[in-house]
């Protein structure tokens, strides 16, 4: 199974998540970014109906695949900041 992790950091001034280097849009509180997090992190492990995807890849190619609504990654939160 996948495993998604959101990271709280300090960015741009403020506080942000980011999974991977990907960075979410900046908070100015950690307390707002920590409730953000963990509000998409619940979402991304949130079921949904199973319907056709079509996505051009980098190489300009087209591709029709299923995405199956119960195919969920596991996500966690982590406060690298350790602030509650």
């Amino acid at each position: 199974m996948t495993q998604v992790h959101y990271e709280v950091v300090r960015h741009d001034g403020g506080w942000a998540y980011k999974v991977q280097d990907v960075l979410s849009e900046t908070f100015p509180t950690h307390d707002r970014a920590l409730f953000a997090a963990r509000s998409a992190a619940a979402r991304q492990r949130a079921a949904g109906e199973t319907i056709g995807i079509r996505y051009e890849d980098a190489d300009g190619n087209w591709h029709d695949e299923i995405a199956r609504g119960d195919d969920r990654p596991e996500t966690d939160v982590e406060d690298s900041a350790g602030m509650r």
